[in-house]
């Protein structure tokens, strides 16, 4: 005889008015599941973080999740009904599955282009500030870079071909930070650009080292060349200038190496030492929550990203804005079909359509290499239940609370300058997205996953969030935050406070589990 459940012992809606569920857990062919008074059958087995009907679905009507539609009825479906379509079907076909998979698709995508109403637009009210500051111990910076989270000496490969120079540096510099209380870390920041002729990324190569240079976290930092490549010292000191990055009160140095490795290693060696008193000088000190610039992110998501991870993270934003901070929401191409989400509340008619034209966009540059933003989700994806882009973007979107506004939409890189919720104009890609947030002065990331991504940041602390218990087990070595609490019944105003606690935490200074 099958088994029959409670819906909440196997099942989420994301919100009330959703016409599909999410099942946590893998439940066999005709398990009966008790449904606001009426038992509904499960017509195939479904697999963790899949979707199955829960109320009659007409022809051409849509599917909802979070109260969006994700896609569209090929045919009537009956509650209990496994939701397919053929992506989900042509990606689970390649697996060495242990159960059948239903033979035929019963919804189809279809990205609806988001029409914004002008003649219509209302401007929205950001939500209400706390009435009383709080802080976190951190450290206060001049000329208006905020407060950081760490104090590190940054040795930043100016190009490519330094990279071996800046980690061989690193490696013998880093453990002097433990002699000194107030110096966190010295860490050496390599990457792969800026030694080819004619790059077509020069503007991002630059702005990104620029804004690496003066982030908050940074409390000295020595650039290194060679002075012959494509990216160059004396072009990012232009590019700082031209731009007005506020350096002049950061201890900072341009290194060309011109002779022998050994000696110019003595001679960098040397300049960072002689910063070691001066950045040792800046102690932890309270500093107003408003200076915390946090990047939103996720990577390996699942199902559960966007009713449990991701809405955990929309909370703290929330909190973040009212203690008058700055979240950073980014990953444009993970936005697509959750338009009308990020843009019910929005600071001024110019920034909606910002965020539309960035959107737009990236489409647009999809197809000029024969893609589209409907290829977005991976087969992992999939497998774990986000079966396009449609859900995969609204699961997303719930980074931003549903109360918060968008103020600004920025592009790649660009300075925050003023508080506020942020979109940034990014890839989907986890590490040139937070590269971006970084440029932009983020000094925290929290990254979101379902899969059990560790992305991490070399002078920036990363706070991971797993989207289920089980999940969370598997890789609690390696996850700050179980959202997966969530999903068992701890409310998320609960468990929002605990988080924002761990995150003011990490910010006085707690190492997070990736550090």
């Amino acid at each position: 005889m099958s088994q029959l459940y409670s819906f909440d012992q196997i099942a989420r809606l994301p919100l009330p008015g959703d016409n599909v569920a999410v099942v946590t857990q893998r439940l066999p062919a005709g398990t009966q599941i008790d449904y606001r008074g009426q038992r509904i059958t499960l017509s195939h087995t479904v697999m963790e973080g899949h979707r199955f009907a829960v109320e009659p679905i007409a022809a051409g009507a849509p599917l909802l999740s979070w109260e969006l539609p994700f896609g569209y009825a090929l045919r009537p479906i009956a509650p209990g009904e496994y939701i397919c379509n053929q992506g989900m079907l042509d990606a689970l076909g390649l697996r060495n599955l242990d159960f059948a998979l239903p033979t035929t698709p019963n919804f189809r995508e279809q990205i609806v282009p988001f029409a914004l109403d002008e003649a219509n637009f209302q401007p929205a009210e950001q939500v209400a500030p706390h009435e009383k500051e709080r802080t976190f111990l951190g450290y206060a910076r001049a000329e208006g870079r905020g407060g950081g989270t760490r104090n590190d000496i940054v040795l930043l490969g100016t190009s490519s071909r330094t990279a071996g120079f800046v980690r061989q540096l690193e490696a013998k510099l880093k453990s002097l930070a433990a002699e000194y209380p107030n110096i966190d870390n010295i860490v050496a920041v390599a990457h792969t650009e800026g030694d080819i002729p004619n790059p077509n990324n020069l503007e991002f190569t630059l702005r990104a080292l620029a804004g690496f240079m003066i982030n908050p976290n940074v409390g000295a930092v020595l650039a290194v060349d060679y002075g012959n490549e494509t990216v160059t010292n004396a072009l990012l000191k232009g590019y700082l200038e031209e731009h007005n990055y506020p350096i002049a009160q950061l201890p900072h140095a341009f290194l060309s190496i011109t002779g022998n490795w050994a000696t110019e290693l003595d001679h960098a060696e040397a300049t960072v030492r002689g910063w070691l008193e001066t950045v040792n000088a800046t102690a932890r000190t309270p500093q107003s929550l408003a200076h915390i610039k946090l990047g939103l992110q996720c990577g390996g998501s699942d199902a559960f990203s966007g009713v449990s991870a991701n809405p955990l993270l929309g909370w703290i934003s929330r909190e973040l804005v009212r203690y008058g901070g700055s979240p950073n929401l980014a990953e444009t191409d993970e936005l697509i079909g959750a338009e009308s989400y990020v843009l019910a509340k929005v600071r001024d008619l110019a920034t909606a359509k910002k965020f539309l034209a960035m959107i737009e966009r990236f489409s647009q540059r999809a197809e000029w290499h024969g893609s589209s933003a409907a290829g977005n989700p991976s087969g992992g994806n999939k497998f774990r239940g986000l079966y396009n882009i449609i859900l995969k973007s609204i699961g997303a979107a719930m980074k931003k609370h549903p109360d918060l506004r968008l103020d600004y939409a920025i592009d790649w890189g660009e300075p925050m300058r003023e508080p506020g919720f942020y979109f940034m104009d990014s890839p989907g890609n986890d590490l040139e997205s937070i590269a971006g947030q970084i440029a932009s002065q983020c000094n925290m990331i929290v990254f979101t996953t379902g899969n059990g991504s560790i992305t991490n940041f070399p002078f920036v602390p990363t706070i991971k969030i797993v989207t289920t218990t089980a999940r969370y087990k598997l890789l609690e070595n390696d996850m700050d935050i179980n959202a997966g609490a969530y999903l068992d019944g701890v409310s998320m105003d609960q468990l929002g406070a605990e988080a924002l606690e761990y995150l003011i935490d990490v910010a006085s200074g707690k190492l997070s589990v990736g550090e």
